[in-house]
């Protein structure tokens, strides 16, 4: 049984899975989902839309008419697996559509891949449905194609991402993903509640949302209000979670920004009647303020530790996740040296970290003094050395406790599930290894914790 850290990459979803082979002569069509969450999530839409036209999908290259690659362009090595993918894909199908944040770049695709079909940008999904139609026109049976389609899913059936808007209003040196996804653009919380109670009533156990800036969701529509239900909620952050608590599920908050409403939020995150979990994913970056300068980034670390300490007294069982950048251009030993301190003081459960990369288009790579590979890989090691001991006494402390778990996936081995701590691939996993053979994906169970690693937890049934 592994013992390996998760995936520390948050840039990074979880694998596609596909389900029901398409039907004897019926158009298919593949796809290639590469990047992040919200990148799997247009990649659902994008399926959505082709199977109720008739369309299905097939789960590997030799039985699709075309095959749709959705790229990714957070960094410099993921354009080049983007690259990569396409090529595969080329080789193994011959009829390639490109589409997401690399899209935003169609010469950069069409000078290494000139014979590709199409290349359309992040959630053009219209383009997208159009390059398909001309490569594979639609071919439906009308008394099987056309009933309505349920929602395709490359989750397993008993979590969903909830995307609440698109963009970002933020100018992060490092990052260029406003310049390929746009500005902050929410969705109304009445269109995200209906798709989220939909979601729930089709099984699914837990929510994970997902934006670029969920704390921020909301903003560019002036905090409007929606009909729902019998009442009526704003388009905010706090309205949003706490009626998504309500459904009977998870709900689980990512990519938040630590703005002061933040705190508002952890309410919710202690009352055992509401889903919202007590669980926060923030991109803290780094901590030292010049670094956190350089970067442009919106907040400072010594407020940040205030904020954790109050978000702690109003929830002490709160589980924190956040990413870091070490080795940005003219980060100093001492300024490094800061940020293990502060992770020394700040005591995150959950951490992932980035060795600093130019990416082509941000405004970081003009930065001074960068810093060479070796110091960067020495950074990291040291960095995550001090997050797994962190994380390791942290799960130790665990041992002996009672806690409430989701089924994952059942083997002949065990039963490998997550702890409200643990968000999907990217977080630990606890372990039942004695009577969990009648246990299914997406029960919810009690456990008491017997046992304890670096990241994972193991536990029997209470």
């Amino acid at each position: 049984m592994s013992t390996n850290p998760p995936d520390l990459r948050p840039d990074l979803a979880p694998r596609a899975k596909f389900g029901d082979a398409p039907r004897p002569g019926q158009p298919t069509i593949g796809m290639v989902s590469l990047g992040c969450p919200k990148a799997l999530v247009d990649s659902e839409r994008i399926l959505t839309r082709l199977r109720a036209e008739g369309y299905g999908i097939s789960p590997d290259y030799s039985g699709a008419d075309a095959v749709i690659v959705n790229t990714c362009g957070f960094l410099d090595s993921a354009k080049a697996e983007s690259l990569e993918a396409i090529g595969e894909a080329l080789k193994e199908n011959g009829r390639v559509i490109v589409t997401g944040c690399l899209g935003a770049e169609p010469e950069y695709i069409t000078g290494a891949h000139p014979k590709v079909l199409a290349v359309t940008g992040p959630h053009q999904y219209e383009q997208v449905l159009d390059a398909v139609h001309v490569a594979v026109p639609p071919d439906p049976d009308p008394f099987i194609d056309l009933l309505p389609a349920s929602g395709v899913s490359l989750t397993p059936r008993h979590y969903s991402y909830l995307k609440i808007s698109e963009g970002c209003n933020h100018k992060c040196k490092f990052c260029i993903i406003p310049d390929m996804r746009g500005k902050l653009a929410s969705r109304p919380a009445h269109a995200i509640l209906r798709e989220a109670e939909k979601l729930v009533d089709n099984g699914v156990r837990e929510l994970l949302v997902i934006s670029q800036d969920t704390s921020a969701y909301g903003l560019d529509r002036k905090y409007d209000t929606n009909p729902w239900k019998s009442a009526e909620v704003r388009s905010h952050i706090l309205d949003l979670s706490r009626e998504l608590g309500k459904l009977g599920a998870w709900t689980r908050l990512h990519y938040v920004y630590p703005y002061p409403h933040v705190r508002d939020l952890i309410p919710l995150m202690a009352d055992p009647e509401n889903g919202v979990l007590p669980y926060l994913d923030i991109p803290f970056q780094h901590a030292h303020p010049d670094v956190l300068k350089r970067m442009a980034r919106p907040a400072a670390g010594s407020k940040t530790l205030e904020e954790i300490a109050a978000w702690r007294a109003i929830c002490p069982e709160i589980t924190l996740r956040s990413t870091f950048i070490v080795g940005y251009p003219g980060e100093t030993e001492a300024e490094f040296q800061t940020l293990l301190d502060w992770m020394d003081e700040a005591q995150l459960d959950r951490v992932g970290c980035f060795k600093y990369e130019n990416v082509d288009g941000a405004r970081s790579n003009a930065l001074p003094d960068h810093v060479p590979e070796e110091v960067k890989q020495e950074r990291w090691d040291r960095f995550m050395e001090k997050a797994q001991a962190i994380s390791e006494a942290k799960l130790a402390a665990k041992v002996g406790k009672r806690l409430e778990v989701i089924v994952d996936e059942v083997d002949e081995d065990a039963a490998t599930c997550r702890t409200w701590a643990d968000a999907p691939e990217i977080d630990g996993n606890l372990f039942i290894d004695e009577g969990f053979e009648e246990l299914k994906p997406g029960d919810v169970l009690t456990v008491e914790v017997d046992e304890a690693g670096e990241y994972d937890l193991w536990g029997r049934i209470v």
